[in-house]
């Protein structure tokens, strides 16, 4: 029931925040003040310095039963496995790539691929993919989600890239599970601004406890 439970916590967390940065140190910040902000889903990027280390120390620190720690930006299975050692739990690529998707089940984690076409949609869930993840967001908008659950009306998605505070009731009501948040979140943490990072997450976690409770 492992990946039911992390799945789950990520449909509940409602908005995932994408982790980059220069260092590792930037990193860590970053994580502590998205979580101090109230944000229950962390994405740490592979393209992040030691981006393993950061997800271990991460996963060591929680003790809230809610938050999940996943990876981002993987782009092959050595990288995923690499990241469930560290202790991710969720795994996230920019593309469908059919031998992360293995490793993953092999290991109950859900994988979210990149997808961009109702095609690659199909395959990545005939992989056994449970969420995909709509990159960029942004080359779209929200009226696509209708289009693609015309013919997959079971299809879970999270759109990442183009998601904002101004919009992302547009995307909820339009029926994702899901929003992946990153450049106008995480841009404060750019100059150090760590405080600037957990209020932006504070406004992101109001607005969507705004918009499930319908206000």
């Amino acid at each position: 029931m492992k990946r039911v439970e992390i799945l789950t916590k990520l449909e509940n967390a409602g908005v995932i925040p994408v982790v980059r940065g220069n260092s590792k140190e930037q990193g860590l910040k970053s994580c502590q003040a998205l979580l101090a902000g109230g944000m229950k889903g962390l994405e740490i990027t592979f393209t992040l310095p030691n981006a393993d280390e950061v997800i271990a120390e991460m996963v060591a620190e929680n003790q809230d039963p809610d938050v999940v720690v996943g990876a981002g930006t993987v782009l092959d299975a050595v990288t995923a496995r690499l990241a469930i050692m560290a202790g991710a739990e969720f795994i996230v690529s920019p593309t469908f790539d059919q031998e992360t998707a293995e490793i993953c089940n092999l290991y109950q984690i859900p994988y979210l691929p990149g997808c961009m076409t109702i095609t690659e949609i199909k395959n990545a869930m005939k992989a056994g993919v449970d969420i995909v993840k709509l990159f960029p967001g942004s080359a779209y908008g929200s009226s696509i989600i209708g289009a693609f659950k015309a013919p997959l009306p079971h299809v879970n998605i999270m759109p990442t890239g183009g998601v904002s505070l101004e919009n992302m009731e547009e995307w909820f009501k339009a029926g994702v599970v899901t929003v992946g948040v990153g450049g106008n979140l995480m841009k404060p943490a750019d100059s150090g601004d760590y405080e600037g990072v957990t209020k932006a997450a504070q406004e992101y976690m109001a607005e969507f406890k705004r918009i499930k409770e319908g206000n």
